[in-house]
């Protein structure tokens, strides 16, 4: 029983960065829990979250991600959709920032989010309109089956793949569920409701395109070896499904949380004082 649990944890591919970055993330935030008053629901949801990036990217299912296409998706729809949206779901900015001692809050993460090259940054990727792009992109661009079979056949490849899902992913709920009005938040909240339904028709395409296809699209799972010995086709139809149903179901769930923060922010006023704001600094210049 114990050799049979040691094979679904220990890593197939072991990565000290990935190691070290994981536990600097959860060390950050019990520290902050301590400092901090977070309420049990956000805790569970932020540690949902990251148990399913260590168990999709560092223990043995790794290695069904990389023999059989439907695994392979169900990797990626934790990776880029599930994961990143209950992380973000949680709020976990201010906890992870308490997390930091306070000469390193003082003499490093304040400076350098003061920097030109992190505003620089900051500027380009966090735009929404890069961000959906990039979003989507991902998405696309490795399910072209050349892309496919480069990630497969290199590691390095592979990693920035899974890499590239999990960061896109992280960047474009936070810009979606932002519980802040427009400003400070990068996009307005009608535009948070909305974009889940401009990101994920792409998505259902792509994934219908998988399903109904009758030839096998990715055959490199063939020359790895598959895991499972089932009908390469049923198993490409279920990756598809995986694609089409669940990814669209998790944005759908994305969309009704942004437009909670909707109501939340119209219930409080914060909107209509910002829009009043807005029209008093413009009515001067209009006189003139």
């Amino acid at each position: 029983m114990m050799a049979l649990l040691l094979k679904w944890v220990v890593p197939w591919e072991f990565s000290w960065v990935f190691l070290a970055t994981f536990l600097l993330a959860c060390v950050l935030y019990w520290r902050g829990c301590r400092k901090l008053r977070v309420s049990f629901g956000r805790r569970l949801t932020f540690w949902i979250g990251m148990v399913m990036i260590y168990l999709t990217l560092h223990t043995y299912l790794d290695y069904y991600a990389e023999h059989e296409f439907f695994m392979h998706r169900i990797q990626q729809v934790l990776l880029h959709h599930l994961a990143p949206l209950l992380i973000v779901a949680s709020y976990p900015g201010s906890v992870l920032r308490a997390g930091l001692p306070l000469s390193w809050r003082a003499r490093a993460l304040r400076p350098a989010l003061r920097s030109w090259p992190w505003r620089l940054c900051a500027g380009v990727l966090l735009n929404p309109a890069v961000a959906t792009i990039v979003f989507v992109g991902f998405i696309l661009i490795w399910l072209v089956p050349h892309m496919q079979t480069l990630a497969m056949l290199d590691w390095r490849i592979y990693r920035f793949m899974n890499w590239s899902m999990l960061a896109s992913g992280f960047v474009y709920w936070w810009l979606v569920l932002d519980h802040r009005p427009r400003p400070p938040g990068r996009m307005t909240p009608g535009a948070r409701v909305l974009s889940p339904a401009v990101t994920m028709t792409p998505q259902i395409l792509a994934g219908a395109i998988v399903t109904f296809s009758k030839t096998d699209l990715y055959p490199i799972f063939e020359l790895c070896g598959r895991a499972f010995t089932f009908n390469v086709l049923t198993g490409q139809l279920v990756g598809g499904v995986i694609m089409w149903v669940p990814a669209a179901l998790i944005e759908s769930i994305g969309a009704l949380l942004a437009l909670r923060q909707w109501l939340r922010l119209s219930r409080s006023g914060r909107i209509r004082r910002r829009a009043r704001t807005a029209q008093a600094a413009v009515r001067p210049l209009m006189q003139d």
